[in-house]
Formats: structure tokens, sequence, C-alpha cells
């Protein structure tokens, strides 16, 4: 009641004091346009045609993707057909994407719509599969075991009330992850009122039998999560303020946000992190040439986190070199008030050594929606790239 509240009296301030469509403009990149980044050796996926939201790739090699997500306000997706779990192998020189059947008398499948994913390996090598679930558009966490006969075996659904809005989750356990909640309203209404006025009150949740706990909050819709191949940090999507923030994982499971080095332009309220200006032409909030001679160094560094022109959705982590893979929404206007007439670009970025104070940032990949449609995520094996989409295709690329 007491953000509702607020929420009414912001909305009222605002009205007043600043042009509110203007800063969610800039908040969606709502006016960028794309210049094509192409990949040679590229592939769709000839099995998936509605969507391959989230993925993650086991050690071996063996791919697991959610498929089928129904957002409200997409009205061309068929509402009556269920989600499913694909798996592929990226050892195969052309894998195709085979359906996992799923078993378990508790699991209403007809109802299935997953969203983020995230695998946890037992030290007996038992693979614990997490599926963000939205049956009729609420929020559930899914728990599965995956068995070699190629199906899931379902174990739980999980529920709790600091977990009404969730986007993306991270395994820590066999029962035990970090998930992103993008929107602190549960009312489609309200949801867009938070997000249209910009009041950051999206949050990330622990979660374990024993104990439920907010542990990082403020975020202006969190989405994507991931952790560092040591398990000691947490890397999150805060889509849009176009950052990537990191986060050291303590003992008792709470998060602290790491310091970081900012630049703030003398002509300009936007801050730019230091050392994100990455090589082939990758485009900041601003023109690195035209800040070169305004540079103002902070006092002290406050914390670190990432600032791009792009929408980041979720985030891929390489287990060897620490690398993260991001897909991106580089016009967020498309996606959040979708018009089949204008179709979503997709853009994939490369992030390496993000823990120093010089990470370097690529862009790998981008389009204008007129092959791919809409990039969610993106990972890659052994020089081998997969990009997955909210509702279009999958695109597999030999590096």
């Amino acid at each position: 009641m007491a953000k509702l509240l607020v929420l009414t009296l912001v909305g009222l301030g605002l009205k007043h004091f600043r042009d509110p469509q203007s800063s969610y403009e800039t908040r969606l990149n709502a006016f960028r346009e794309v210049k094509p980044v192409e990949l040679p050796n590229c592939n769709f996926i000839k099995e998936i045609e509605d969507g391959s939201e989230d993925l993650e790739i086991l050690p071996n090699g063996l791919v697991f993707i959610s498929a089928g997500l129904k957002y409200a306000g997409f009205k061309h997706l068929d509402t009556n057909k269920p989600g499913k779990i694909l798996l592929m192998d990226m050892n195969e020189e052309d894998p195709t994407a085979l359906e996992l059947r799923i078993i378990g008398n508790t699991f209403n499948l007809s109802s299935f719509n997953p969203h983020g994913i995230s695998t946890f390996t037992d030290e007996d090598n038992t693979v614990y599969l997490m599926v963000v679930n939205h049956p009729d558009l609420q929020s559930t966490v899914e728990l599965f075991k995956f068995q070699e006969e190629k199906s899931l075996l379902h174990l739980k659904t999980i529920r709790h009330k600091l977990l009404p809005n969730l986007n993306d989750i991270v395994a820590v356990g066999p029962e035990h992850f970090y998930a992103t909640n993008d929107h602190y309203f549960v009312n489609p209404y309200l949801k867009f009122w938070e997000r249209y006025l910009g009041l950051a009150w999206s949050y990330i949740v622990y979660y374990s039998p024993n104990e439920v706990k907010v542990v990082a909050d403020g975020f202006d819709f969190a989405n994507g999560i991931n952790l560092s191949p040591d398990g000691k940090y947490i890397y999150i999507a805060e889509t849009l303020s176009h950052k990537i923030r990191v986060y050291e994982k303590h003992a008792n499971w709470t998060l602290t946000l790491l310091k970081k080095l900012s630049y703030q332009s003398r002509t300009s309220d936007t801050v730019i992190d230091a050392g994100l200006v990455g090589r082939e032409g990758l485009e900041l909030i601003l023109n690195r040439a035209c800040l070169a001679s305004h540079f103002l160094w902070p006092a002290l560094p406050v914390s670190r986190s990432i600032v791009l022109n792009t929408l980041v959705d979720n985030i891929s982590v390489d287990p060897v070199t620490g690398d993260l893979w991001v897909a991106c929404h580089p016009n967020g206007m498309k996606i959040f008030h979708y018009d089949a007439k204008k179709p979503l670009p997709s853009e994939v970025l490369r992030i390496e050594n993000i823990l120093t104070e010089e990470p370097k940032v690529t862009l790998v990949y981008a389009e204008n929606g007129t092959v791919l449609q809409g990039s969610t995520v993106a990972s890659q094996y052994k020089g081998k790239l997969l990009i997955g989409t909210v509702f279009h295709k999958a695109l597999y690329c030999k590096l």
C-alpha cells in the first residue's frame, strides 16, 4: 500500500517537474537504429520456431533451451500451445533440437510457460534443471531432474510471496537459487506505471528450503542473472538502465555491490564507467571522442556497473575464461511496445575481464530484425555460438 501511494505521488510530481515520456524513451533507446554486424557460417536450428528465451550449456556440450514463452501483449502468439524444454548437442556438426519428455503426476504441462532456466550438477553428477514458469501469467520455479533417457522428472513446484514477477534464475544448489523479479507490482496496469516512471523497485531474492530473503534491490527492471566460474560473484542485468551489476557473494548468501570507477561529462548527467569503450565500433551512451577532454574523476570509487547503449537481457558465462556473453535489445521500444510490422533487432556482446578496472566489450553480432528477432540469450561452446530469442528462431554460428 505504501508503494502504491508513492507511485501516485511520484506520478503527480513528474507531471510538474519533468517530461516522463522523454525519460522513458531514453531508457528504452527508442530511437536507436542498428548497424548490422554479421557472423559467417550461421544457420537456424530447424526445430525452433516459437522462441528460445533462455538456454544453458552443460560442460559436455548438451544444451537445455526454454521455448514457447508467452508474454502478455504479444497477441500473435498461440496461447493455447504449451511451452517446452528442448535438448541439443553442441558437439554435433549440424545439431538438432529434441523436445524433452516431462514426467510427473503433479505437473500441469498444458499451462507450461517457461522463461529463465539454470542447472545445478550434484557431486554424484545428477543434473537438476530449474525453470521459471508462468502458468496463467503467475510465477513459479519448477525443479526437474534430468534423466539419461532424455526426459525430465518433475520434482516440485516452488512458490513464494517474494517471487511474484520472476524473470531469470541461477542455481547455487539442488533447491537453492538466486532469482530476479523484474517488477515490484503484479497488476499489469501498475507494472506499466512502475516501468514508465522508472521507479527502480525490482529486486533479487535468494531462495532455499530454509530461508528466503531479498538480497539486492533498487533495479530498473532486473533481468538476466548468472554466476562467475569460481562461484564468488553474481552478475545481474539491469535492463532499463543499460547496466550489468557485479556483486560479491558471501557465505551467508548475501550480496555486496562491488566498487566502480565512473567518468562524468560536464555537459551531461550520464555516467559512463571506466574501461568500457570496447573496440570494433561499440556505441556507448555518449561518444567517446566528444567526452575525451571532459572527463571528471570522482572523489571516491562507489560501485562497479557496466553502462551500455543497449538493453541487456540474459547473461551467459564462459566456464573456462569467465567471459560474459550477453544478448541485448538495441531498441527497447520495439519489444516493450511490440508492433508486428516493426521487427525486433538483435545484438550480442562479449565482455572480457569484467572484474578488472579495464573490461573489454566487443560487439559480436547485430541485426535489425530481418534475420533474427529479439535476441534474449547467447552462449558459446568451443567456438560455436548459439543465440536465442524471445519468440522467434535460434541462430547457430561457428565463430
